[in-house]
């Protein structure tokens, strides 16, 4: 049975997530930038609540980081992961200047989502992918990035 983050969602500002995107232990972080008012991000939800479910017991942290406005979080981010209960860290980027943040995350970013990374500080891994993703694509394409580095 999955879990809901929805009590705990933390409203975080960039330097709080560039903590996890620069993580140098050896834990995997497989981070969602979404929004619940983002269709494609929505219809691949699914695909982010499978892998964290799959890997709970594994080093490796899902991150589902949302990009709604922290004013409708209440309103709008939480009754969503109520209804869509996800076993995986949701933070909300309390973040509205786009421009001062993007280009440190991935400087090809142009700003769309959903986007979605995976790194490992230890491992040398930083992939990124501005496509969205199904459950069985996001899970074989975590694989073949956590085996290219073996």
């Amino acid at each position: 049975m999955l879990t809901t983050n929805a009590q705990n969602v933390s409203v975080v500002k960039f330097n709080d997530l560039q903590k996890v995107l620069s993580s140098n232990s050896d834990t995997t972080y497989v981070v969602n930038f979404w929004a619940t008012w983002c269709v494609p991000c929505v219809k691949e939800f699914p695909a982010f609540q499978s892998l964290a479910q799959k890997h709970k017991d594994e080093k490796v942290k899902v991150v589902m980081v949302s990009l709604d406005f922290a004013s409708e979080k209440d309103k709008t981010l939480i009754p969503f992961l109520i209804k869509h209960p996800i076993a995986a860290k949701v933070m909300l980027l309390d973040e509205p200047d786009y421009n001062a943040w993007i280009d440190k995350v991935e400087k090809t970013w142009g700003g769309e989502i959903p986007v979605t990374m995976i790194v490992n500080g230890a491992g040398g891994i930083h992939s990124f992918f501005d496509h969205d993703f199904t459950p069985l694509s996001l899970e074989e394409t975590f694989t073949k990035t956590i085996n290219k580095q073996k």
